[in-house]
């Protein structure tokens, strides 16, 4: 049975995008989902005299691990201040300096969504032109703006943006199964 990673690039508690990966892996049938919390993986900030004076975080070794068991990654990004917020950025950097190409050519279905009307656009876009230099292989991608006229109890209810998401699961599915 393959194993997905589903997780958001957000630490909040009540996370809307771990609320959408969540869902989005949901749709998928016959899989083992595996949800992270990156509020489990503590690290310090990153920096080079950090890295020199104490090494790598155990915690950051731990969550490369966890997506390098994985047969496919479902991410779904927060954006603060149009970029990742610091708490995927530090953990992504700390995980680079383990491995450059972090993310092993797994597949992945890369999403975003916020409260306004783009959803989460900018930091989908600038994930989607960097991510590749670091072993991305973004399969899918989905952007679910207004969250909360669109998404309530637990699913997205606006009928045309489910239909968008599923054709996104489905590129997805079919990349886990090749």
């Amino acid at each position: 049975m393959k194993k997905i990673i589903a997780f958001a690039g957000s630490n909040s508690k009540k996370s809307i995008n771990k609320e959408l990966a969540i869902y989005a892996s949901s749709l998928i049938k016959d899989v083992e989902v595996v949800v992270l919390d990156l509020n489990d993986f503590q690290v310090p900030i990153y920096g080079i005299d950090e890295e020199t004076a104490n090494g790598i975080p155990e915690q950051a070794t731990e969550f490369l691990k966890t997506i390098h068991s994985s047969d496919g990654i479902i991410l779904s990004l927060a954006e603060h201040n149009g970029n990742f917020a610091a708490v995927f950025k530090n953990i992504y950097d700390w995980s680079s300096r383990i491995e450059q190409k972090l993310w092993n050519n797994i597949p992945m279905l890369l999403m975003a969504t916020s409260p306004g009307g783009r959803g989460g656009a900018s930091v989908l876009s600038i994930a989607k032109s960097g991510f590749p230099h670091m072993g991305g292989n973004i399969v899918a991608d989905f952007s679910l703006s207004s969250f909360y006229d669109n998404f309530n109890e637990g699913k997205v209810i606006n009928e045309v943006l489910l239909v968008s998401l599923e054709k996104q699961v489905d590129k997805f599915k079919n990349a886990l199964n090749q």
